[in-house]
């Protein structure tokens, strides 16, 4: 009787195992599944003619870059997956697609380029953040200009988050709409839209003109929520000039994505902000900013400000010696038009503030630089530069220069050691070249010096120290050598100017 009655159990629980085992299989899949697409060698053709517009990685699993990159990419492709209409986002390893990353060139990594109906439309220069892959994508994908024709869709448009343009044209064919559209297709990290409904524009009370709109979570007293273009509007460089000196505004919400937009001296307060949960606590400090900013600016002060959240800018606050946990007063830090930092060491408040703008103006506060610190031993042919003794390492009158900006972790730059220890090696004697490299990832690369990737040379003549040749040959001691004959101020000793090695043995003429 027991047995049979417990019977029908011995053979449901197991069964219901497997039914749990599969939907917890499932649920496991659920997480772990991506929106952003893996193409190979073998599928990459077909696959990429699947999209209308699509953003593809090159990357290396190595690749500090990549990996920094690489959240980001994970939230811009859930994003993009949900828009209207829907953007994908792919990734392709080089380490194990050599072939497709060759097709398309690929020399460095994190490469990124934009596909649009099968084929290779433009390389990727955008914003390296979420919100900025975000925004790009949705301007390849869609129109530059949305088309208004309800006051409903101009509301919302306008209620929509960003900074926005909104042409009113009573003809649609007009120079000045053509004009309009021109612009919106150049210019990346503005909305636009335009109408010619005669209900918009009596509601909005704008008739054949260009307004900017400035972001309706960031209004304020200090300046004009709208922004009217008065200059000739069938002109597109005149409208572009007008939008790129008014878009940010006294003090605009400085993300990963504009930062590069802000004119010099900029100075830029950190804290925490979030315009979608708290626009007012985000406003607390901005107001203060402004405040400051618009005294300043109206004795003709040439300052900018900005303020940014110091959690999505914590490397940045690291870069120029600041602790991001720091209390909750902003903490601030100024760049000028050389790429120098300068940090606010007082406490935040309007008047300290006040005093550290006219302080960085007047030259009165010193650069902060990030540095390791001076050798004290640099004797190997390969000198090791810093910081701290770029000037003197790099900007030597004396001396030729080819120097190599490298990451610890980067593949290429392991690879690359051995062949320039050898070419140092080789040109140790020769008394007006240095061969040098500096960690770029522990210190500061001046201006002109712009390091994108690793490994990154520059070639700094003695004449032309304000003007560096980026090195774009090949990465063999050959090349280098070769390059180097050719581009150096006085030939070498060692070399020729075609790279031939000098005093060798002549060939035995025949008798």
């Amino acid at each position: 009787m027991l047995r049979s009655y417990f019977r029908p159990y011995a053979f449901t629980f197991p069964a219901m195992m497997r039914q749990a085992v599969v939907i917890f299989s499932c649920i496991v899949l659920a997480v772990q599944a991506s929106n952003v697409l893996e193409f190979t060698n073998s599928n990459f053709n077909d696959k990429i003619k699947d999209h209308d517009t699509i953003l593809v990685e090159f990357y290396a699993p190595w690749c500090g870059h990549c990996k920094r990159l690489a959240p980001e990419y994970e939230k811009a492709a859930d994003t993009l997956a949900k828009n209207d209409p829907p953007v994908s986002l792919a990734k392709v390893d080089c380490t194990a697609e050599a072939d497709v990353c060759s097709k398309f060139g690929v020399s460095g990594y994190p490469t990124l380029k934009i596909f649009k109906a099968g084929e290779l439309s433009k390389e990727y220069d955008g914003p390296r953040e979420a919100n900025g892959i975000v925004k790009t994508m949705q301007r390849e994908a869609g129109p530059s200009s949305k088309e208004l024709n309800t006051v409903e869709e101009y509301e919302a448009f306008l209620a929509r988050e960003g900074g926005c343009v909104v042409g009113f044209f009573k003809d649609g064919d007009s120079a000045m709409a053509k004009t309009f559209q021109k612009v919106a297709d150049s210019v990346d990290d503005l909305r636009f839209a335009h109408t010619t409904t005669s209900a918009i524009m009596d509601k909005a009370k704008y008739k054949d003109e260009v307004v900017l709109f400035r972001a309706k979570v960031m209004a304020n007293k200090f300046e004009d929520s709208a922004v009217k273009f008065t200059g000739d509007a069938t002109t597109k460089s005149k409208v572009t000039d007008f939008l790129n000196e008014e878009k940010l505004g006294l003090c605009a919400h400085r993300t990963m994505s504009n930062a590069g937009n802000f004119k010099k001296p900029t100075f830029v307060a950190f804290y925490d902000i979030d315009y979608g949960k708290n626009p007012k606590g985000s406003n607390y400090w901005r107001n203060r900013v402004m405040k400051v900013g618009k005294k300043l600016q109206d004795e003709g002060l040439k300052v900018f400000f900005g303020v940014s959240d110091k959690g999505e800018h914590s490397h940045e606050l690291g870069e120029c010696g600041l602790d991001s946990a720091t209390g909750d007063k902003p903490i601030v830090c100024a760049y000028d038009d050389k790429n120098r930092k300068f940090k606010m060491e007082e406490e935040f408040s309007m008047e300290s503030f006040e005093k550290f703008v006219r302080d960085v103006v007047d030259g009165k506060v010193e650069a902060y630089l990030k540095s390791e610190p001076i050798p004290e031993n640099n004797d190997d042919p390969v000198k090791v530069v810093v910081a701290k003794n770029f000037d003197e390492m790099v900007n030597d009158p004396e001396k030729d220069v080819l120097i190599e900006f490298y990451a610890p972790w980067c593949g290429h730059c392991k690879s690359l050691a051995p062949k320039y220890d050898e070419l140092a090696e080789k040109l140790k004697d020769e008394p007006e070249i240095r061969i040098a490299k500096m960690d770029a990832t522990a210190n500061d690369a001046p201006s002109p010096y712009e390091v994108r990737g690793f490994p990154t040379l520059f070639f700094a003549p003695k004449g032309s120290k304000s003007s560096p040749k980026k090195y774009e040959g090949g990465r063999e001691v050959d090349d280098f050598i070769k390059y180097l004959a050719r581009e150096a101020t006085n030939e070498l000793q060692g070399f020729d100017r075609k790279g031939k090695k000098k005093g060798g043995k002549k060939k035995k003429s025949e008798l």
